[in-house]
């Protein structure tokens, strides 16, 4: 079994009517990096994390998450 990280992002973001583009410029990065993170692509650091956390008003255990994924479900 293999766990993923996944986020809340995309609704903390939604919950404060905040674009990719104006909560990546809160956080001092792109909006390719915002939209990055919400899809699952790219995995913050611990630093970015708390600063998105800081800035949607949430704590990061509230954003982000691990899930169980089974290692025949992540391969097909």
């Amino acid at each position: 079994m293999t766990q993923c990280l996944k986020n809340r992002i995309r609704v903390a973001r939604a919950e404060r009517n905040l674009s990719q583009e104006e909560l990546a410029k809160l956080a001092g990065v792109t909006r390719q990096t915002v939209g990055s993170i919400e899809s699952g692509q790219y995995c913050p650091s611990a630093k970015l994390a708390i600063i998105l956390a800081k800035k949607l008003g949430k704590k990061v255990e509230e954003l982000f998450y691990l899930e169980d994924i089974n290692d025949t479900q992540k391969s097909g």
